[in-house]
């Protein structure tokens, strides 16, 4: 990795010292470091800013971070194949990048092999993911592999999908190839989650998505520039092949919102109409669109003849739950589902419920919105709050930006069976009673121009 800045003075400051002293500095502007930078950035100085970075020394872990980099370009059109991506490397270089861009199309290492051409032989490949050795809808990647002749495979975490379960490995290494496994683990998972849970429970991944006021009122709005291309909202449409929703919404704002990302795949859009006191209104779209979008409900539902749009599917259940929609989505293909609490909140209580109780849900974003409510009605779904149990939260992670918390539910556990193969087995939540609240403070200013503060604690629920 270059990166060139043109330097004003070829006398810059040393790494360690802290005066103006002369480095070797290459004609193009680089200093040129002998020192081994694989997590850190080793780099010249001058008075006034950089003159260069030289990084010399790539580890396993960085053509691995390049590979999960390469393979996030098939977001949200991969299911229900999970995101791949493969680097060649060859004599410290890269020769040849790929990526699974759609289910049914060549995997990543095949358009990697392509990229690389004759250079493949005797290179090194590094995979996000281990390489499939069944036939599907395309040939073995590991014979892919083999056959382009290449010495060693890095592979960043092995398959949990029970038809690979270890095998592509093992042919790789009856066939002479040198194999390494488990580069960058932690960050592999994360990028495949849903495929994984998928794999693990045979569920599809749920992220349940709310906003609050800062005086702990639930709301169905969302903040500024959030649903805009960057924005957190516009992104998990992108991510989640699914998003449930009420039709309370359809009602108020008569659209479906949509991902803004650049080439978005859209979601498939489910609408709940539980017990609807008035007709679903549909926005006019196109066939396309329509043949993403499926009405679930627990009674008879009307539509408006002049928005009834033709490929609509409408699915009439005798109780409403959260299990009968995860197993519809599991059947077309689905793994990742983002359930999002705008409209009536009466429409998810039972769903928050047993996806609670029955540990269907996995992640939570919540965003805080900068309003004060200061209403009397019902601050949160009951569904938080008169739980005997309270969630507790693992990995959180936020963004100021937007005010956002995200965090992990729960997690899965690995067995093995009897014979040695893996099969896996969700864990039990372990939680403790915990009052939700969030922390207002509050300056006041009296006539006399005296200032008074305090912190106030205020529970998201009465």
């Amino acid at each position: 990795m270059y990166l060139q800045i043109p330097p004003v003075s070829r006398y810059s400051l040393g790494p360690s010292n802290s005066n103006l002293v002369p480095f070797p500095i290459s004609r193009s502007g680089l200093w040129i470091s002998t020192r081994r930078v694989c997590k850190s950035v080793t780099s010249g100085r001058r008075q006034g800013g950089f003159v260069g970075i030289w990084c010399q020394g790539k580890d396993d872990g960085f053509y691995m971070r390049r590979c999960v980099e390469i393979a996030r370009k098939g977001i949200g059109c991969t299911s229900p194949n999970p995101m791949v991506g493969c680097v060649v490397v060859k004599d410290g270089e890269i020769v040849g990048e790929g990526f699974h861009p759609k289910a049914g199309q060549p995997h990543a290492e095949v358009f990697a092999l392509r990229d690389a051409g004759d250079l493949a032989k005797n290179s090194t490949a590094y995979v996000s993911l281990e390489p499939c050795n069944h036939y599907g809808r395309t040939p073995p990647c590991t014979e892919a592999l083999i056959k382009a002749k290449v010495k060693k495979v890095v592979v960043g975490m092995v398959d949990p999908n029970p038809i690979v379960a270890s095998k592509g490995v093992d042919r790789l290494r009856d066939a002479g190839i040198d194999v390494t496994v488990g580069v960058e683990e932690e960050l592999c998972k994360k990028l495949i989650e849903a495929f994984t849970h998928l794999m693990l429970t045979g569920k599809p991944f749920v992220t349940l998505r709310y906003s609050l006021s800062i005086d702990g009122h639930f709301s169905d709005q969302l903040g500024e520039e959030v649903t805009k291309p960057g924005g957190y909202y516009s992104q998990l449409l992108q991510e989640y092949d699914a998003v449930i929703r009420s039709s309370t919404l359809l009602r108020e704002n008569f659209s479906l919102p949509v991902s803004e990302e650049p080439g978005a795949n859209q979601p498939l859009q489910i609408i709940l109409a539980r017990n609807p006191s008035s007709p679903i209104q549909i926005p006019v779209m196109t066939t396309e669109a329509s043949s993403k979008v499926v009405i679930f409900t627990d009674k008879g539902t009307t539509m408006e003849p002049e928005t009834a749009q033709k490929g609509i599917e409408t699915v009439v259940l005798d109780g409403m739950n959260l299990l009968t929609i995860l197993e519809y989505c599991k059947q077309r293909g689905l793994c990742s589902v983002l359930l999002d609490i705008r409209g009536n909140i009466g429409d998810f209580e039972e769903m928050l419920r047993e996806g609670f109780e029955g540990n269907l849900l996995q992640k939570v974003v919540a965003e805080m919105l900068p309003i004060w409510k200061g209403s009397k009605e019902e601050r949160f779904p009951v569904a938080f709050t008169s739980l005997g149990q309270r969630l507790r939260l693992r990995k959180l992670s936020s963004r100021n930006s937007c005010r956002m918390l995200l965090g992990i539910l729960s997690p899965t556990t690995w067995k093995r069976r009897d014979n040695g193969s893996k099969i896996y087995k969700k864990a039990p939540l372990r939680t403790k009673i915990l009052q939700p609240y969030c922390r207002v403070s509050i300056t006041q200013v009296s006539q006399s121009g005296v200032r008074g503060h305090k912190n106030l604690d205020l529970p998201f629920s009465e």
